[in-house]
């Protein structure tokens, strides 16, 4: 497999981390999104989409979006939800990651520490993005008070795909801390085995 990755992006993630648990082996080839490579001719001729993260299979097939990759990637394995109801609440917090906490989580901790020589010129933008993750992560705080993973039962592709960018709420300028009960089910995640942090796969690319 070949997965097309930006190095420290929460999308890109994922897979790298499904991968890591699941012993596959893939080559990765980095993706400069701050050089503008996405947009290049050359990466839209594999990817007219332009995005990161891409994953392109053994037999030519490819899969674009982060979610859709690791809901693959587990299918048969560990990760993969257990029963039918389980499969149904990955679903459900895979959606819920990409419509209330990605979409606010990633472009503030964008500018808050990717680059954060913008933060000044992008402060109220970055105020509003802060302040649309906040509901949904006072969501997702709740449901982590009741049960230790995100479909009531064993770790699974539903944790990794919400994970991605929520344990990097503190660079978003999002204390963690501020979500007693996301904060101790991040602890859990990381201490499953062959976890590794996001920057270990950046180190690697």
């Amino acid at each position: 497999m070949r997965l097309y990755a930006t190095p420290g992006s929460g999308n890109c993630f994922k897979p790298q981390l499904v991968c890591r648990q699941l012993g596959l082996s893939y080559e990765t080839i980095t993706i400069d999104v701050l050089k503008g490579e996405t947009k290049s001719a050359a990466y839209r001729s594999i990817n007219p989409l332009g995005t990161v993260p891409f994953l392109v299979l053994e037999d030519g097939m490819t899969i674009a979006e982060s979610n859709a990759m690791i809901w693959y990637l587990a299918a048969g394995t560990h990760l993969y939800p257990k029963t039918a109801f389980e499969e149904a609440q990955a679903i459900q917090f895979m959606l819920f990651e990409q419509t209330k906490l990605e979409p606010f989580i990633s472009p503030a901790r964008f500018f808050t520490t990717i680059v954060p020589d913008m933060a000044d010129q992008k402060a109220d933008a970055i105020a509003d993005w802060q302040s649309k993750a906040r509901p949904g992560l006072h969501m997702l705080n709740t449901h982590l008070t009741h049960t230790d993973f995100m479909t009531g039962g064993d770790y699974s592709v539903g944790d990794i795909a919400v994970f991605g960018y929520t344990h990097l709420i503190d660079e978003a300028g999002l204390p963690l801390s501020d979500y007693p009960a996301i904060e101790k089910w991040v602890s859990r995640v990381e201490s499953k085995d062959d976890y590794a942090p996001i920057m270990t796969f950046a180190q690697a690319a």
